[in-house]
């Protein structure tokens, strides 16, 4: 089983690009601090994590450097040959699932010119009152009627 799960926050801001198929791709580095015993200097690992299509744009989009993330993925290892010829490895994590945690500031930072802490089921859904007999649904096509010995529960 190959299967990773990372907390951390970004090391850098979020590097968007696009295949030749045009398929989104994005690459990032997230900083995860590793437990020390008391009294040693605290160390931290940085991970390359890439994300792909429309989940590598939301990334690019809403994140920042410093914001907090956690990223579900697997670990892949892949090499290639350097402009001096030179076969050089690389090992990152493929990200299956990328959740947005804490901001930098206090939950209060503003990126992209859109507030991430805006909650869109904050507020009330609004009714159409014009309807027929107020029925918010009236525009969805006829009305059926469907008595209780109908109905398969």
């Amino acid at each position: 089983m190959n299967k990773v799960f990372l907390i951390g926050r970004l090391s850098r801001d979020p590097e968007l690009r696009h295949t030749t198929s045009g398929t989104a791709v994005c690459q990032i580095n997230v900083a995860i601090s590793r437990p020390v015993s008391q009294g040693t200097e605290p160390q931290t690992d940085f991970i390359n994590v890439t994300v792909w299509n429309k989940q590598a744009e939301n990334v690019a989009k809403y994140l920042a450097k410093g914001r907090q993330i956690a990223v579900e993925g697997r670990i892949q290892t892949r090499n290639y040959d350097n402009n001096e010829g030179k076969k050089t490895y690389v090992t990152e994590v493929i990200a299956s699932n990328v959740e947005f945690l804490g901001s930098a500031n206090d939950n209060n930072r503003v990126v992209n010119n859109e507030n991430l802490n805006e909650n869109p089921f904050d507020s009330e859904p609004v009714m159409d009152t014009t309807s027929v007999d107020n029925d918010p649904f009236a525009s969805f096509g006829e009305k059926v009627e469907i008595s209780d010995s109908e109905l398969p529960f």
